[in-house]
C-alpha cells in the first residue's frame, strides 16, 4: 500500500460541521486532534453545542436555513451531519456560497439531486460519505476493477451490538430517521445486467462469519453510484443491510402487517421508546465478487470487524468511527488534492489504497482479503 502524507498542505482549512449529534461529534474529535483544522460546530441543541465545545471548538446556535448559510459563508468546506431530509437545502446554499460540501446521506432521491446542483459548482459536492453507502462502495469498485469480465458484486455492511437482547437483537447505533429511511424506500440492484429496483426487506440470506451467524436483507442507498458505474460490466450486483436472524421478519411485521411505514413518525417514537442505544457495537463489513481473470472462473472477498475505541479520552463507537472516518478522509483528500476539486465526486472516485492509508481512514485497518479460483 502506498503510504501518503497525512497533513494538509498549506494553512488550516476553516470548515463548518452542521449536526452535533454522535456522529457530529466524533467528526469534531477526529479533526481537532488532527491539528489541521479550524472548526466550527453548529446545531440547534445548546446541550449538543456545549459538549462539542469542551473539545476546544468554536460552536454556533441555528435552527433555519438563515444560520446554516451564516456558518457556510467563508468556509473552506461543510461537513453535513443534519437528517438526510436536509441535504438538499444545505448543498444549495454550498453551491451559493462556494463551499466545498460533504454528507453522510442514504436517501437516493437527496443524492440524484445533489448530483444535479454539481453540475456546474464551481466546488465539490460529495455525498454519500459514510460507512454504507461510502465506505463499501470503494471497497466494491476495488474489488471489480481485479476482474476481466465481472459476474456478481455483493455487497453487506451491518452496525450491530456486541451483546444483542431481545427479539430483534437489535440496538440504535445511529439515525434512527435514516434507518426506518433504508427499510422502506425502493433498492437499486443491477439484476441480469440491467439496473434494476428491487424490494427493501426482501432477498433474505443467512451466513456465517467468525463462527457468528447472520442475516442479511436489501435496505435502500448503500450502494451509492454503484449501479451507475457498473451499468454494463457487472450481471448482478446488490446491497443488503446485516442483523442477527430474525430481525427481518419482525420488521415486515411491523411495517407491512401494522403498516407503521404509513406512519413513519409513530414508528420513530416505538422504535427509540423500546430500543436502547449503546456504544457497544461492532462494524461487520462483507463483500465478495466473482468473475472472470486469466481465462479462470476467480472469486474475491473483502471483510472487516470494528469495534469501538477510545480517542483522546472519549470512547467513540464503531458506528462513530467508520461514519465519521469516512467523511473525514473524504474531506482529507480533497484538502490535499487528491480528488477531483469541483463537481460531483462520487464515492467510486477514491483508491481504497489511498482511503486505508489516510490518518482517519486507517479505522478500517486490519481487513481479511481472499480468493478462491476453480477451474
Amino acid at each position: 500500500m502506498t503510504q501518503h502524507p497525512s497533513r494538509c498542505n498549506g494553512p488550516r482549512r476553516a470548515i463548518t460541521i452542521l449536526g452535533a449529534g454522535h456522529i457530529g461529534f466524533a467528526m469534531a474529535l477526529l479533526l481537532r486532534q488532527a491539528g489541521d483544522y479550524d472548526i466550527l460546530v453548529a446545531d440547534r441543541d445548546p446541550a449538543c453545542l456545549a459538549r462539542a465545545a469542551t473539545l476546544g471548538v468554536a460552536t454556533q446556535q441555528t435552527s433555519d436555513a438563515a444560520g446554516w448559510l451564516a456558518a457556510i459563508q467563508g468556509r473552506f468546506a461543510v461537513l453535513d451531519a443534519l437528517p438526510f431530509h436536509c441535504a438538499v437545502q444545505v448543498a444549495t446554499l454550498c453551491v451559493q456560497a462556494g463551499v466545498h460540501y460533504f454528507d453522510l446521506t442514504e436517501d437516493v432521491p437527496s443524492t440524484r439531486a445533489i448530483r444535479a446542483l454539481a453540475a456546474n459548482a464551481r466546488q465539490v459536492l460529495m455525498p454519500q460519505c459514510g460507512l454504507a453507502p461510502g465506505f463499501i462502495g470503494i471497497v466494491g469498485h476495488d474489488l471489480a476493477r481485479r476482474f476481466e469480465s465481472l459476474h456478481s458484486l455483493r455487497l453487506r455492511v451491518g452496525a450491530l451490538p456486541r451483546y444483542p437482547q431481545g427479539a430483534l437483537r437489535y440496538n440504535l447505533t445511529w439515525s434512527t430517521e435514516g434507518l426506518i429511511n433504508e427499510y422502506c424506500k425502493p433498492c437499486e440492484a443491477i439484476v441480469d445486467g440491467a439496473r434494476s429496483t428491487v424490494a427493501a426487506l426482501e432477498g433474505l440470506e443467512r451466513f456465517a462469519l467468525d463462527g457468528v451467524e447472520y442475516e442479511s436483507f436489501n435496505t435502500s442507498g448503500g450502494l451509492g453510484t454503484l449501479t451507475e458505474t457498473l451499468a454494463g460490466r457487472v450481471r448482478q450486483l446488490d446491497y443488503q443491510s446485516i442483523r442477527y436472524p430474525g430481525h427481518c421478519a419482525i420488521l415486515k411485521l411491523l411495517l407491512d402487517d401494522l403498516r407503521l411505514r404509513e406512519r413513519r413518525d409513530l414508528l420513530k417514537d416505538i422504535l427509540e421508546a423500546a430500543i436502547p442505544s449503546t456504544d457497544q457495537d461492532v462494524v461487520v463489513v462483507f463483500a465478495t465478487a466473482s468473475g472472470l481473470r486469466g481465462g479462470r472462473l476467480v472469486q474475491d472477498s473483502y471483510c472487516s470487524r470494528i469495534v469501538g475505541a477510545e480517542v483522546a479520552g472519549h470512547t467513540l463507537s464503531a458506528i462513530q468511527r467508520t461514519t465519521a472516518a469516512g467523511i473525514c478522509t473524504a474531506l482529507d483528500l480533497v484538502a490535499q488534492g487528491r480528488l477531483p476539486q469541483k463537481g460531483f465526486v462520487g464515492q467510486e472516485a477514491v483508491a481504497l489504497g489511498d482511503f486505508l492509508a489516510n490518518r482517519f481512514g486507517a479505522a478500517y485497518a486490519g481487513a481479511c482479503v481472499g480468493e478462491d479460483v476453480a477451474a
